[in-house]
């Protein structure tokens, strides 16, 4: 817990397992940090929380699966922008957000659980998709290697609300306030279960 307890602004961060999935699982887009030769990257990647792991995917020929399953440490984090928070002052300018922050080392799951990872892969981005369209060859799975990422050292730092403006800047006439921000759709002929009125949202559970 000490690598990831919230430092910075400690009030804004949050421990508890359900926030911390809730998270990931709305989040489309995480990023992945390593170090590769002495040179840190940070990569964009699709990903999937199954239970206490989260699931990353790639074609076999991937430098950064292989470097991560050759065991360096890795950090995967999700963010979600929530709004904009225009403050009286620049400094106290500002944004909501919810964020994840998530520290391990990565294993390959083997070839008999892929199909079920990668079922899990397209599920999180489509809920659906998977029995709609053709399911993978062997010669696909041969080529896509996925990583597996344990929840055991993670946090989340969440900030809402309005700006915090100096008592000073109190009277100064300019606007203050929150500009709401959210990932939307365009209007589709494919429904698209992770859009509810327009807005992009996390998957919604089986009953």
């Amino acid at each position: 817990m000490s690598r990831t307890r919230v430092k910075r602004e400690p009030q804004r961060g949050v421990y508890d397992r359900g926030t911390i999935d809730a998270i990931l699982d709305e989040a489309l887009i995480s990023h992945i940090g390593f170090v590769h030769d002495g040179h840190p990257f940070v990569i964009p990647t699709l990903h999937a929380r199954v239970g206490d792991v989260v699931y990353i995917h790639g074609s076999a020929a991937s430098r950064m699966l292989r470097e991560l399953d050759a065991g360096v440490p890795v950090c995967l984090t999700a963010t979600i922008f929530d709004g904009l928070v225009l403050a009286k002052s620049v400094f106290n300018h500002s944004v909501n957000y919810r964020s994840v922050v998530l520290l391990g080392t990565a294993t390959r799951v083997p070839d008999e659980a892929k199909e079920a990872a990668l079922h899990a892969l397209t599920e999180q981005l489509a809920p659906g998709r998977w029995d709609e369209v053709r399911a993978p060859t062997e010669l696909e799975l041969k080529a896509t290697w996925i990583l597996a990422l344990p929840i055991d050292e993670a946090s989340a730092k969440v900030r809402a609300g309005g700006p915090e403006d100096e008592p000073e800047d109190a009277d100064l006439p300019v606007w203050a306030g929150v500009v709401p921000v959210y990932l939307g759709a365009e209007p589709s002929t494919y429904d698209w279960q992770r859009v509810r009125d327009g807005r992009v949202g996390a998957k919604e559970e089986a009953p």
